[in-house]
Parts: structure tokens; C-alpha cells; sequence
């Protein structure tokens, strides 16, 4: 399976890196495939984040193959997507999957189960980074 590159500012890559050390070890084996995607990531400063790139509290469009099911979700910390609906927590499998894509690209992510599904970007509707927002 080829992954496509991914993109990931120097923010959300120390955050995230904080999250996942804050966790219990055991508490999600997803957390080894969030951990290799951050460290496979080209990590850029957040003001240099393309426009077209997923970065954490994005919302972006994206569609689920083979289902064809599209969604409009924000790509939000685990407590914020809790707390507010139209939320995906980072933590989720589509929630990795989507951290650090373009618009266009495309990921196969495993899923409890043993499945796998892909993901594909359609279109990121807010970026932070694009709005001048770096904190949170």
C-alpha cells in the first residue's frame, strides 16, 4: 500500500505528541498508527500550511470508500469532540486517517476489526492555519 505524504504543523505535532504520552499505553491500539503517521509526517511551521491541508480543529469534507458516504466534520482534540457535535476526535481511525491530508488525497486506514477504509479529501472549508488562528 503506498501512503501518500502527509503534512503536519510543528503545533499540532507537539500537541498531539503530548496527547498520546498523556494516555494510558494500552488505552487504544490505534494510537501506534496515529504515533507512525506523526513520525512519517513532513512537519512545517503553521504558518507555512498549504491551505488545501487537514490540520487539527479543520473542518473539512471528506468522502468513505466503499460506502461513497460523504461528511462534514472538524478534526477536533478528543475532549472537544465530545463536547460538540459535527466533531471527529483525532483519536478515531477516519480522525488519523485525515490528519495531515490534502484536498484530492486518499488514505486506507485499519479500523477495529481488521478492516481497513479508505478516506479521500474533498475539500477544507476552514483551516485555522489559513485564518491567521494558531492557538487551540
Amino acid at each position: 500500500m503506498d501512503l501518500p505524504n502527509i503534512t503536519v504543523s510543528s503545533l499540532d505535532l507537539a500537541r498531539l505528541n503530548h496527547l498520546i504520552d498523556a494516555l494510558p499505553k494500552d488505552s487504544q491500539p490505534e494510537l501506534d498508527n496515529l504515533r507512525y503517521e506523526l513520525d512519517r509526517a513532513v512537519v512545517i511551521a503553521p504558518e507555512n500550511i498549504p491551505a488545501t491541508v487537514v490540520t487539527m480543529n479543520s473542518t473539512i469534507r471528506f468522502i468513505i470508500e466503499p460506502t461513497g458516504k460523504t461528511f462534514e466534520l472538524t478534526l477536533s482534540y478528543p475532549e472537544d469532540a465530545l463536547e460538540k457535535p459535527g466533531r471527529i476526535s483525532v483519536l478515531a481511525p477516519v480522525g488519523s486517517a485525515l490528519l495531515g491530508l490534502a484536498v484530492g488525497q486518499q488514505m486506507e486506514w485499519p479500523i477495529p476489526g481488521g478492516n481497513t477504509i479508505k478516506v479521500r479529501v474533498l475539500d477544507v472549508s476552514y483551516q485555522p492555519e489559513r485564518s491567521g488562528e494558531y492557538i487551540k
